[in-house]
């Protein structure tokens, strides 16, 4: 990990991540999904003093977990150990947004969502609310 970025993870490479795995979940990174994912970088407050060129590194990273056997759950351990907790339902918001900003929801990147609920242990509530903005947002 730290041959391949400069320093450790920091709690926007966290979000970016997240945003990476679930497009790339279903091995089809559609242009809608990156778009959502530089808006989001480009618009929101966490992403303030973010430095962009981290993004490809961060999506590298991303890859090369998938492609291991055992890379998601590294991918969760990063996350958990580089991510506060105050940010874990943005974390799960922005997961959601990008799931559906193709219009299609696909069984893989449902089943990610799923396994991000559990390990950011968000509220089932919550989750629902997080969900129901995401799909009013994108429905087409």
């Amino acid at each position: 990990m730290s041959d391949q970025l400069p320093h450790p993870m920091t709690p926007q490479d966290c979000l970016v991540a997240i945003m990476v795995a679930v497009s790339a979940s279903d091995e089809n990174i559609r242009t809608a999904e990156l778009v959502k994912i530089q808006s989001a970088v480009n618009m929101l407050p966490v992403f303030a003093d973010y430095d962009i060129d981290r993004m490809k590194q961060v999506s590298q990273v991303v890859f090369d977990l998938f492609e291991q056997e055992e890379g998601l759950d590294a991918l969760f351990g990063l996350i958990r150990d580089n991510l506060p907790e105050r940010l874990f339902e943005t974390a799960y918001a922005l997961a959601c947004d990008v799931a559906a900003a193709d219009g299609v929801i696909a069984g893989t990147e449902l089943r990610l969502l799923e396994e991000i609920r559990y390990e950011l242990n968000i509220d089932r509530l919550h989750a629902a609310a997080i969900e129901r903005g995401a799909r009013a947002r994108h429905v087409v």
